[in-house]
């Protein structure tokens, strides 16, 4: 596991992570990411709410709506964390969620 922090440009409202990809946005590629596993908020790592939802998902136990729950809580914790705690240990990059 590593620790990516973020760089907040508060101009533009964008939070971006060095990733193996390069500078990318937490937003658009992290939240949708298989390597994504929590966003650390203050001193602990918080695990990200997508990995919950696709499992209930998967197991029939949520709707679409959970999904969507889950991406909304995600920015929420964006706003407040500091870094991803990424498990992309060989630098392969994105890699989808779904």
């Amino acid at each position: 596991m590593k620790r990516l922090e973020f760089q907040r440009d508060e101009k533009k409202q964008r939070v971006t992570v060095a990733c193996a990809d390069g500078d990318v946005s937490v937003y658009s590629h992290c939240a949708y990411c298989r390597h994504c596993s929590g966003v650390w908020v203050g001193k602990r790592a918080v695990p990200t709410p997508q990995n919950q939802a696709l499992s209930d998902m998967r197991s029939g136990k949520a709707s679409d709506d959970t999904l969507m729950n889950a991406a909304m809580m995600f920015n929420t914790l964006i706003r407040d964390g500091s870094a991803i705690e990424c498990s992309d240990d060989e630098n392969r990059g994105f890699t989808t969620l779904y």
